[in-house]
């Protein structure tokens, strides 16, 4: 079992998708195939369940991509350490369009300019996935909201804080109401520190709160707020970057919640590899 063919399967199973993955990969479908055979081989067991409209992991897949996550990292950081004399490797990013619009630039600028042999890998998606993202080996790095209880296996650097606002649509009209966030329909993010913060307050004030729309990430709630579709909440941060800022408005009646700190986040176990630490010592000087 090489590493090559473990970073194959690796890719395999976070696109369960056989033709993206072989293109992800730079191999044809059929060397791709070749590939998972030869794993389930050594394995002894089906490593997917597939039919003709759908990829799944089996039982033993989810075993061996944790497996193979921990393999291909340990593989990376040994290599890396030998050549102690300069920084080597890859580095892989998760963040936001919002963040890599206005949190990475300069930092990216920088990390390419000090070394340029480090090929960046980077990956957006919705903010409240950064975590899980780190957590679970796919990514060396990501832009994340602090988490409001420490996690032991989490390294975390802040970069910025942004306060929380409510939003509506520019050209709605409450006739001078007071803000009701158990009769105003709501816009909320499925998960992360945003709604964690929103969840509280409403439990903390007894509001049973009109839930009509639950998005991922901050652009789509923007672009459903635009649309009519509720008030939502939105870090200041997200809405300033937005192209549709103009056509929604900040509430000033509405309740005021904690700010949240933006910062990159890491694994322990990453930030001993000389290419996840260099970019975390130049964010630090920055």
């Amino acid at each position: 079992m090489d590493i090559q063919a473990l970073e194959t399967f690796i890719k395999t199973a976070e696109q369960l998708h056989f033709g993206r993955a072989s293109r992800a990969c730079n191999l044809s479908p059929s060397a791709l195939t070749r590939t998972i055979q030869r794993l389930e081989e050594e394995i002894g067991q089906p490593l997917f369940l597939r039919d003709n409209r759908s990829v799944a992991l089996t039982a033993s897949g989810d075993q061996l991509l944790a497996y193979a996550r921990t393999a291909v990292l340990d593989w990376n950081h040994c290599r890396e350490s030998i050549h102690d004399d300069k920084v080597t490797g890859t580095l892989s990013i998760y963040a936001s369009i919002t963040a890599v619009y206005s949190l990475l630039p300069d930092l990216l600028e920088a990390y390419r300019a000090a070394h340029p042999d480090v090929p960046l890998k980077l990956r957006t998606g919705a903010a409240e996935r950064a975590v899980e993202q780190v957590l679970s080996g796919e990514i060396d790095l990501a832009v994340a909201a602090l988490p409001d209880q420490k996690m032991t296996r989490l390294e975390f650097m802040p970069l910025a804080e942004t306060p929380l606002v409510f939003i509506a649509p520019k050209s709605a009209q409450r006739s001078g109401r007071s803000l009701n966030l158990s009769k105003e329909p709501l816009v909320v993010p499925q998960s992360g520190v945003a709604r964690l913060r929103l969840d509280r307050w409403l439990q903390h004030h007894h509001v049973t709160p009109n839930i009509s729309t639950e998005v991922s990430g901050n652009e789509a709630l923007i672009a459903m707020v635009r649309l009519g579709a509720g008030i939502g909440i939105v870090p200041q941060l997200a809405l300033d970057r937005s192209p549709l800022r103009k056509e929604v408005r900040v509430l000033a009646d509405a309740p005021e919640l904690d700010p949240y700190v933006v910062g990159l986040c890491s694994s322990k176990r990453n930030l001993k590899r000389p290419a996840v630490q260099a970019m975390w010592q130049l964010a630090a000087t920055l």
